[in-house]
């Protein structure tokens, strides 16, 4: 039995899914641990309640739908495109409210047409706030972390820089001092003397024998997780990372992108603008923006409300593009967030690339404010 009460619209909302053509799912609240320690995110894997099984497998309990959603996709090899919606218990450590909530969400998977889907999920993610919420104002707020990605990637930083940068995407603290990090080259500490020659020397099979002895010596070998060409390669990496400063003009750059923050429909020209003053060949990604925003309104979203915010991303690591949130005016509880994630089914174990977009909704909160109206 659940120790909290189901919100009384939860049947109308399940009704309403069914309209939206979407297929009620259900998903075990004991979930393997390991898809959700890789793929969640930080702020995530801090929170879930873990436990192991008899044989010593990590468990935990349902922190959130997309990854249990995705896996039993995969599980039934059911084909595409497929709606599912879910609602039901999830079990987070927060800072607020209680740790056992209710959320409810639509999962798309396997629809090609990218900006339709998107329109369609942040569509019907609006309207039925708009429902439970009558004569509430929604403020929407939207990233993309394709538009992201292409400015890191079209700046000419190195593969393991973007990866840092990307990794950050909507950590406004994290990418400052990362950002802060990259005006001076930093030194590597902690190194060994021995290491330290041999990466001056840039001698790689040394510093591979070198690793593998003390690996043997210290007995680690044995269970290690990683190999010693790998360790060096890693160590290699860091050192050419560390010694990279960016020139004023490109730092300049990423900040002035990370700045932007207008009104959706104002956005493409905005970044187009940006595109061209920087310098920054963004063709592709902002092909996919402006289709996005055309599908809006070619399916009744009205985009002023809409607010586009360059460095706003959703602190889950699986989002691959789109992402967006829903709070109620003159609040800042989130009641709505989703996006597009497109590796995730493949990294779950997909043979095929299927993409995918989703949207959750945080039951409790929506209840909170239906009992001020």
């Amino acid at each position: 039995m659940p120790l909290i009460d189901m919100p009384d619209f939860s049947g109308a909302l399940l009704d309403d899914f069914a309209r939206r053509g979407a297929e009620r799912v259900d998903t075990p609240v004991i979930q393997p641990a390991e898809p959700f320690l890789d793929m969640a995110g930080e702020d995530l894997r801090r929170r879930i309640f873990m436990t192991a099984s008899e044989t010593g497998e990590s468990l935990c309990l349902r922190p959130e739908f997309t990854i249990p959603v995705c896996l039993r996709h995969i599980e039934t090899a059911t084909g595409t495109p497929k709606r599912y919606a879910y609602l039901g218990e999830v079990f987070r450590q927060r800072r607020e409210g209680p740790n056992e909530f209710y959320q409810a969400g639509i999962e798309d998977l396997g629809e090609t047409d990218v900006a339709a889907a998107d329109a369609r999920a942040l569509g019907d993610a609006i309207a039925i706030l708009a429902d439970l919420l009558p004569g509430r104002t929604l403020d929407v707020t939207l990233g993309d972390q394709t538009v992201f990605e292409a400015v890191v990637a079209a700046c000419g930083l190195p593969a393991g820089w973007q990866k840092q940068l990307i990794h950050a995407f909507g950590n406004a603290a994290r990418l400052d001092a990362l950002l802060a990090r990259l005006r001076t080259p930093q030194p590597v500490t902690g190194l060994s003397p021995e290491v330290e020659a041999l990466l001056a020397d840039a001698d790689e099979e040394a510093l591979v024998r070198w690793i593998d002895g003390r690996m043997e010596e210290t007995g680690y070998s044995t269970n290690a997780s990683r190999s010693p060409a790998d360790i060096a390669r890693r160590l290699r990496d860091k050192l050419s990372l560390a010694r990279i400063a960016l020139d004023g003009r490109t730092l300049s750059i990423l900040r002035e992108f990370l700045s932007i923050d207008v009104p959706l429909s104002e956005a493409p020209a905005v970044l187009f603008r940006f595109a061209e003053t920087s310098g920054l060949r963004l063709d592709g990604a902002l092909s996919l923006f402006d289709a996005r925003v055309a599908a809006l309104g070619r399916a009744g979203v009205g985009t002023a409300p809409i607010a586009y915010r360059a460095a706003f991303g959703r602190p889950l690591d699986y989002y691959t593009g789109l992402v967006f949130e829903v709070v109620a005016h003159g609040e800042t509880a989130v009641l709505a967030g989703g996006g597009r994630f497109d590796r995730l089914m493949t990294l779950l174990g997909a043979r095929t690339r299927i993409p995918a977009v989703g949207f959750s909704l945080w039951l409790d909160r929506i209840d909170a404010l239906r009992g001020r109206a």
